[in-house]
């Protein structure tokens, strides 16, 4: 039975660029075709629980602005919290959701009861993604919010805590291989410190690397083929974070040998805070092999914090979907969007207009990219701008036999005097911004 949060809304559909209607996508096409497969396949977009059905509009200064019927926390709250949530799935026509264990259930007095809590969840889900279609992207638990965690998780100087995390991840495991998830996230939302005067970096580390190790142990005991994620953050909640970014994220993986068993999960908002761009993080986990799934935001840049603002600037993200496309895909990832409306934006029709824009403006990218590489000038610039590399002597460089001594006298037998050469930016920035 429709709960009639959304009132008489209809489905989303597509209505072309020259559309007016808020509640109608304009470039996003989930059937259409580009380098073979559908738009809704290459994006693989989801809906995150977190932003739109558990967050109450709360900010550090200002009191919940948003009025829910599903607030509180009882098992009769969580099913109509589900209700919804499959609902503004359907009018989106999004293939996929995500959401942390505390999201989804109240927690009860114990780990049993939250334990009970999720499983009788997880057997509600399954019936309404029977009946609708929509899968699961990723699942993850919350190791930050609670007091027990203010010290970390897997990082706690407390023994007993890094025990109770180790449970409560074990469960939402469960409950996201019982979905079918396509993946399992680890966030650090507090894997880091505030102070150096009461940490012990060393030790701590050890702890995480540790944890990290369990969770993929269990992964394939269980018989889990999803894809283990990690989400790098810097800062925020805590002064530094052991997941600062995708270069450190890879040498933690390489120090403790699990670079093969995971993945990494990238966020926008994230990658600015690090102070990198969007496609900066993307194109190093690329290189890396490394790239898994996309966390979809922007921060307002006058604000030192992650804003999670819906994406509406395709030119700023035609960059990442180009390494994405390059890169092969998403897929088993995806494009989650960890986006939430303002506090202001109180109608439950600002949820579905703020969706729409976000997947309008990721299609328009994703368009973009695919034509630019069809189009082959900037490929073709690349491959010219390292053209010197396929040389011979070049290549013996790297890949030997040139020893230090001989590459030097080579140089001075040669007369070697290299010139420099534009690296034209301002030309290939203008060259990006004609596919936009």
């Amino acid at each position: 039975m429709a709960t009639g949060f959304f009132g008489d809304i209809a489905p989303i559909r597509f209505e072309g660029a020259q559309s007016a209607n808020p509640l109608a996508y304009r470039h996003y096409q989930a059937e259409k075709k580009v380098f073979g497969k559908t738009m809704a396949e290459h994006l693989r977009p989801a809906v995150c629980y977190w932003h739109n059905f558990a967050w109450p509009g709360s900010d550090m200064f200002g009191a919940p602005t948003f009025e829910r019927p599903w607030f509180g926390e009882t098992m009769k709250d969580a099913r109509l919290k589900a209700d919804v949530a499959f609902e503004m799935f359907a009018l989106l026509g999004v293939p996929f959701f995500t959401f942390h264990d505390r999201d989804v259930v109240p927690e009860g007095a114990s780990l049993a009861e939250f334990g009970r809590n999720l499983a009788e969840i997880t057997e509600y889900f399954e019936a309404k993604m029977k009946a609708s279609g929509v899968k699961l992207l990723w699942g993850t638990a919350n190791l930050f919010s609670h007091p027990r965690y203010m010290a970390g998780a897997a990082t706690n100087p407390d023994p007993d805590v890094f025990a109770y995390a180790a449970a409560q991840v074990k469960n939402a495991i469960d409950a996201t291989h019982r979905l079918g998830g396509a993946n399992y996230v680890l966030w650090g939302g507090r894997e880091g410190y505030e102070t150096l005067l009461n940490t012990d970096l060393k030790r701590e580390q050890e702890q995480l690397g540790r944890f990290l190790s369990l969770v993929i142990d269990y992964k394939h005991k269980i018989g889990f083929k999803g894809v283990i994620l990690v989400e790098p953050k810097p800062q925020e909640p805590t002064k530094h974070q052991y997941d600062y970014d995708v270069a450190t994220v890879y040498g933690f993986l390489k120090r403790f040998g699990l670079e093969k068993e995971v993945k990494l999960n990238i966020e926008v908002g994230h990658a600015v805070l690090a102070g990198h761009s969007f496609e900066h993080e993307v194109a190093m986990a690329v290189s890396l092999g490394l790239l898994g799934s996309l966390d979809a935001n922007r921060n307002d840049y006058q604000s030192g914090w992650d804003t999670d603002q819906f994406p509406n600037n395709a030119a700023e993200l035609l960059p990442a979907f180009y390494q994405i496309l390059k890169g092969g895909g998403l897929a088993p990832g995806g494009l989650n969007f960890d986006a939430k409306v303002r506090r202001q934006s109180i109608d439950p029709q600002d949820l579905l207009i703020g969706h729409v824009g976000g997947l309008d403006v990721c299609a328009q990218a994703l368009s973009a990219a695919a034509k630019l590489i069809e189009e082959g000038s900037y490929d073709r610039f690349l491959v010219e701008r390292y053209s010197g590399w396929d040389a011979p002597a070049a290549k013996a460089m790297l890949a030997g036999p040139s020893s230090l001594e001989e590459i030097a006298s080579r140089v001075a037998r040669d007369g070697v005097d290299p010139k420099p050469k534009s690296g034209r930016q301002e030309f290939l920035e203008n060259l990006l911004n004609r596919f936009v």
